[in-house]
């Protein structure tokens, strides 16, 4: 079976409403990426140089990366000449199969790891204006609505503002969120926040950090205590540590990956903002060269817009024109 119609056939086992926000929500990505490769095949009656060339172009372009582009068009060398292929429109299904190999992550698990009748603490991390606290107000949100009970503690106690959008969303919500004065230690907040989760029997602890400090002290050290802290009061969490990054941004997103996952041991990446770009190859790039599985991805601006990565899902809305040409040759 080719892998075009095994991605069709996995896909249409599943949710058509996840399947339509992918297919929404990648859009602009699929548009740019895809629309390109499919020019770039139908406008080439030849593979050689030149075509090898204008495709990494094209996937520099959408922020695949440089060390992800060089790789997958160096392993589509070795296909081409392995199948002897001549016709670039036979490129198609193997780009798209390369790519979603290049996805993979060894040993990935891309469901959030949540602990059955006892507390599941979630770290999250990142820089300011990415998201973190929106998505921590939307993950709060589902799984309230799936009957958990929830607690939320704010540990971006230096930037304006942060402290008071996490309680406008536990107000939203309706759950509990763990406080101190703008500047106070956010280790002790973490602190505090497991501890009322504790007494309060909750079942989800969403702990929010900071993304840069007004002061002196690294950021960096700071996670790594706030780290500390929580393996001290629960000696297997946090169960989760979230990597926040705007797929707007591009390969800043990936340059951010890797100083966080220096620092912390990130467990998985939410991508915000993925249907705002026409650059959503930074997935790609992200899952290659950080090894890190991707867990959820922002869609649109809903609540239920925070949706579970799925690569199947992914593939298929992005190689959709793909797909359908395939099938109709």
């Amino acid at each position: 079976m080719s892998f075009f119609k095994r991605l069709r056939e996995s896909v249409a086992q599943k949710t058509e409403a996840v399947t339509q926000k992918f297919m929404t929500g990648l859009s602009k990505t699929s548009n740019n990426l895809v629309g390109a490769i499919n020019d770039l095949f139908a406008g080439r009656a030849k593979i050689d140089e030149d075509f090898y060339e204008e495709l990494e172009e094209i996937l520099i372009t959408a922020d695949v990366g440089v060390q992800t582009t060089m790789e997958l068009v160096e392993r589509l060398r070795d296909e081409v000449k392995r199948q002897k292929i001549k016709d670039p429109q036979e490129l198609r299904p193997i780009l798209s199969e390369l790519i979603g190999e290049m996805m993979d992550v060894a040993g990935e698990d891309h469901d959030l790891r949540l602990k059955e009748n006892e507390l599941t603490v979630i770290l999250f991390v990142g820089v300011n204006g990415v998201g973190k606290t929106t998505t921590i107000g939307k993950l709060a949100h589902r799984f309230k609505s799936e009957g958990k009970k929830v607690v939320l503690a704010a540990g971006d106690t230096f930037r304006a503002g942060a402290i008071d959008q996490l309680e406008t969303w536990g107000q939203r919500v309706g759950v509990d969120v763990i406080k101190h004065q703008a500047g106070a230690d956010p280790a002790a907040v973490i602190y505090d926040g497991i501890q009322a989760a504790k007494s309060r029997k909750a079942d989800i602890l969403l702990c929010d950090t900071a993304g840069r400090l007004q002061n002196k002290v690294n950021l960096m050290e700071e996670l790594k205590k706030v780290f500390r802290v929580i393996r001290r009061e629960v000696p297997d969490g946090p169960h989760e540590v979230l990597l926040v990054l705007d797929a707007t941004t591009g390969q800043n997103a990936l340059i951010q990956a890797k100083q966080f996952g220096e620092a912390v041991d990130v467990s998985g990446i939410v991508l915000t903002k993925l249907d705002g770009t026409a650059k959503g190859g930074i997935v790609i790039a992200i899952s290659h060269e950080m090894k890190i599985p991707v867990k959820l991805v922002g869609l649109g601006e809903k609540a239920d817009d925070l949706q579970d990565f799925d690569k199947e899902q992914f593939l298929h809305a992005l190689f959709k024109e793909m797909i359908d040409a395939n099938e109709t040759d």
